[in-house]
């Protein structure tokens, strides 16, 4: 593979008018298919095989038309203190507002008076109109919104104070300033790490490029492929933090390269060859921990795995052949100024040991380590040991209004409810009954047997006779515990022909699948990647400390994750108004992509002290070397992929900032604690016995050549004067 790639860094060099051409023309050609695409018409959410699914589709079988899993929207009225909704000045507002919701908009099902469906608090305080639409949130029209959002305005200033909730009103996720921040901080870092703007701009220009090109025929591909509102934005998240990595490997390597001498095209080959080797295998671990998703078997997730590895394998191949042909135009000026007036070639790398033999910092601390395994073994794991004890008190659901900043009007409208009804009217559940009237009567009676509702309404039979709607008012809110309690009480106290659904039973019945998912999804993803990097390392205990360092990482990121969303621990810090429980995909989404980041530290910094191991250093003089070469470089990659996260922690989409706090902190783990002080520590214990490899499993395995000893062969064989057969690109 090294010898592959070589010669494709150093045909993208030679020929880098007609790559860099050819990337430009995909960028523009997305970019022109976003533009010219039909908007996303449909984001539907199901999951396949739950109860709560076979309701809706029930539903829709029985109560055609009735739009059972459409949007909804409720505009809350609250009349002044001392004053009631039923005041005749007040009501005539709440039915101007019904009237105009009623011709509004034709995807429109049902708009309920609350003075006719009783929606009005006991105390006469507080009403709410419900309206139900035809379609999903995300099929609903700017125009259909907008009325809404009129209709709710209109009613403003006339006595009442009126807000507007509902799914409804779900729309793409704001961006805020942060990601900007942290593609700032990143070009900050990347400036620190190279001394040169030329070579900091490199790779934050082709991670842009690349983050273009996935993002825009995702906007190309979203009607066709019914992709979410989420999905642009993790590719953007992950293809970003990635696609600075990759190339920041590839351009260090290649400036490392050119201090030792070598001409421009053949630094370029061979940090391809080197680098760029570590660079495909990295990817292919992200790749298969975002595509492994699918075993989850919900549609969503899968589309969002696949869509984000996707822009992983554009920057792979971004970082393989746009980087070499970039640093073809760059020319010296790829190095700082001081470099390129003649200074030691030492001071322009990676930070290698001048020639005066001053150890730079990550030699430094690599042979504290070596002295002192055990010690830092044992702080490193007690640490995040401490960290990940929150964990233990994981809570998960999906979020609702309730998690939204008080800002928003969904958020007031939520708080008004639950003040005038209680707070178990922001999430009622809708039990089908597949049966005649005398079978909906009796599963009346059975939940009104049960605890924890406030409300069950007759049931509504359908024109058939054959099946019945019910609606449940839980008395907690819908994210909690009780309300799940009750949601498995209906359905322990009822029969086959009785299901519940609704966002909260949906939202319930997500959780389950994920959870009982959690188990394969983690045995193929780290099965799948320990027998991808037994084949890089040609170890049988590196690779099975990786995996074990990984999940140590981000159980401990899953801790913070616990006690700052959860619990509320410097929730203020990062913008969490409402504590609730942990996203459910939380868990599963975190395994699956800071997996695939985790093996880049490890691929990137464990293969340069293989290269030196078997170059004959012993162990601990491998670990040094290794460090000494790739330690600054894998620290201001782990430092840019936590700038590049942290940015979205400052989105209000509160599934956004706690994915964007997730995954910084798990990097933050993995990279600091796990790469950079327990691997050199456990290596270190285990010297020689690390790198064994049975022999039978030795001469199975294929030998592809990460450490670049064949491509070294193949040079030496070609000679410094006949250029080698080029690839066409």
């Amino acid at each position: 593979m090294a010898t592959f790639l070589y010669k494709l860094g150093r045909s993208a060099f030679r020929r880098r008018r007609l790559v860099a051409l050819l990337w430009v023309a995909l960028l523009a050609l997305a970019g022109v298919g976003a533009a010219t695409a039909p908007a996303a018409t449909s984001s539907s959410f199901s999951i396949p095989g739950t109860e709560a699914q076979r309701a809706f589709d029930l539903l829709e079988e029985r109560f055609p038309g009735a739009g059972a899993d459409g949007a909804t929207a409720r505009i809350v009225f609250k009349a002044p203190e001392g004053q009631k909704v039923t005041d005749p000045a007040h009501k005539a507002v709440v039915e101007e507002t019904v009237a105009a919701l009623e011709s509004g908009s034709d995807q429109i099902v049902s708009v309920a008076d609350p003075y006719t469906t009783r929606a009005v608090s006991q105390n006469g305080s507080t009403a709410y109109v419900s309206v139900a639409y035809k379609v999903n949130a995300m099929e609903l029209t700017d125009e259909t919104r907008e009325a809404l959002k009129q209709a709710g305005e209109q009613a403003q200033g006339k006595g009442l104070t009126v807000e507007v909730g509902g799914d409804a009103l779900q729309t793409m996720p704001e961006t805020g300033a942060g990601e900007i921040v942290g593609v700032v901080i990143a070009g900050i870092v990347l400036v620190i790490t190279f001394g040169s703007l030329v070579a900091a701009g490199l790779p934050l220009l082709t991670a842009i490029i690349g983050v273009g090109i996935g993002v825009s025929s995702i906007t190309a591909l979203a009607n066709v492929l019914d992709l979410g509102s989420t999905t642009s934005t993790l590719a953007m998240m992950i293809g970003l933090a990635v696609g600075i990595d990759y190339a920041l490997f590839i351009v260090s390597r290649y400036r490392a390269e050119l201090a030792e001498g070598r001409d421009k095209e053949e630094a370029a080959g061979r940090a391809t060859g080197t680098a760029g080797s570590a660079v495909v295998f990295a990817g292919l671990t992200v790749v298969i921990a975002l595509v492994g998703l699918a075993v989850v078997n919900i549609p969503m997730l899968t589309k969002m795995g696949f869509a984000a590895a996707g822009t992983v394998v554009i920057a792979v191949l971004i970082a393989l052949t746009l980087i070499p042909a970039l640093l073809g135009f760059a020319g010296d000026k790829v190095l700082g100024r001081k470099q390129r007036k003649g200074a030691e070639a030492s001071e322009a790398t990676t930070g290698e040991e001048t020639e005066e033999g001053k150890p730079n910092g990550g030699t430094r601390w690599a042979r504290f380590v070596i002295r002192r395994p055990v010690l830092v073994l044992l702080v490193g794991v007690l640490g995040l040991g401490a960290i990940a004890v929150p964990a233990a008190s994981l809570e998960m659901g999906l979020p609702d209004d309730g998690a939204k900043p008080v800002s928003t009007s969904e958020r007031r409208a939520y708080d008004m409810l639950s003040d005038g009804f209680g707070p178990g009217f922001n999430g009622p559940l809708l039990v089908v009954v597949d049966g005649d009237k005398a079978t909906a009567d009796k599963t009346v009676s059975a939940i009104k047997k049960l605890e924890g509702w406030a409300a069950v309404t007759p049931a509504t039979p359908n024109k058939a006779g054959d099946a019945a709607m019910i609606t449940v008012v839980p008395k907690d809110r819908p994210s909690s515990v009780a309300t799940e309690n009750l949601v498995h009480d209906i359905r322990g106290a009822t029969g086959d022909d009785v299901l519940v659904t609704g966002a909260t039973a949906m939202n319930i019945d997500f959780s389950q699948k994920m959870n009982d998912a959690l188990v394969p999804y983690l045995a193929l993803v780290v099965g799948l990647a320990f027998l991808l990097l037994t084949l890089v390392f040609r170890s049988i205990l590196v690779p099975l400390k990786a995996a074990l360092g990984f999940l140590l990482s981000v159980v401990a990121a899953l801790g913070a994750v616990v006690a700052v969303f959860q619990w509320g621990w410097l929730g203020s810090l990062f913008g969490v108004e409402q504590t609730g429980p942990i996203m459910s995909m939380m868990p599963i989404f975190m395994v699956g992509v800071v997996f695939g980041l985790a093996m880049d530290y490890e691929v990137f910094l464990v293969t340069r002290m293989r290269e030196a191991y078997v170059h004959g250093e012993r162990p601990g003089e491998a670990i040094v070397t290794g460090f000494r070469h790739s330690a600054r470089v894998v620290t201001a990659a782990a430092v840019i992929m936590i700038a590049v996260f942290s940015g979205f922690i400052g989105m209000t989409d509160q599934m956004i900032k706690m994915i964007g706090f997730g995954l910084a902190v798990a990097v933050l783990f993995d990279a600091f604690v796990v790469r950079m002080a327990i691997v050199p520590a456990v290596l270190a214990l285990l010297g020689h016995k690390a790198w064994w490899l049975p022999k039978w499993l030795d001469r199975l395995l294929p030998n592809v050549d990460v450490e670049g000893e064949g491509l070294a062969k193949h040079v030496d064989g070609t000679g410094s004067e006949e250029k080698p057969d080029l690839v066409k690109v």
